[in-house]
């Protein structure tokens, strides 16, 4: 599949290039892609959701009725979790809700989140680009020459550009992040995947090991 090379005004500049058919032309893996975005969204959470159970619970050990014969249930002291104020019963407590993934597992639904964006026609190449400093107004006339403003865009860069970043970081539905940090769930979340000629070849090179 050949994809037109853009500038930051959105125009063709001439050149083409063709993306892998082994990362951007596989059959998507729904299953694969289901575990991957499970597990991402599962290292997300903090797990330190906790309430206390009775024995937790600051007050008084007294007895407060008879055993027997007060037509209710046998509650004890009031730190029963029947009471109100009283402890809980089998709470949530810290725990840890990361998962393993085998490698290739994740490899697969990456290449299929790709394959995906490629069959929606929602992959933009670009030449690469730079700022000199950090201009919001900047990153918006370029999303603007893309037609992509006011949708969820993600963009990959090869290496780390910190002008590019910040001019991004305000922008509601943007992302900029390294083409070595791409996972199935941020692909699959964004509208439209912006690739730089570098970042294409550097997914190129991860994702064909």
């Amino acid at each position: 599949m050949e994809i037109n090379v853009l500038n930051i005004n959105g125009q063709e500049t001439g050149r083409k290039v063709t993306l892998n058919e082994s990362i951007f032309g596989i059959e998507p893996n729904d299953h694969v892609l289901y575990l991957d975005v499970k597990q991402y969204l599962a290292n997300q959470r903090q797990g330190t959701a906790k309430s206390k159970e009775r024995s937790e619970i600051t007050g008084s050990t007294r007895k407060l009725g008879r055993q027997k014969g007060g037509g209710g249930a046998r509650r004890g002291d009031i730190k029963s979790p029947v009471l109100v104020g009283g402890g809980r019963v089998f709470g949530p407590k810290p725990r840890d809700y990361r998962f393993k993934l085998n490698k290739k597992v994740k490899l697969l639904a990456r290449k299929s989140a790709l394959s995906y964006k490629a069959q929606e026609n929602a992959v933009i190449v670009l030449e690469d680009f730079t700022f000199d400093a950090p201009k919001t107004k900047d990153f918006v006339n370029i999303t603007k020459n893309l037609k992509v403003d006011g949708r969820k865009m993600l963009l990959a860069l090869p290496e780390v550009n910190k002008n590019v970043y910040l001019s991004a970081r305000n922008l509601q539905g943007t992302e900029v992040m390294l083409a070595s940090n791409i996972n199935a769930y941020k692909v699959l979340n964004a509208d439209v995947l912006v690739l730089t000629e570098n970042s294409l070849k550097a997914i190129d090179g991860i994702l064909t090991k």
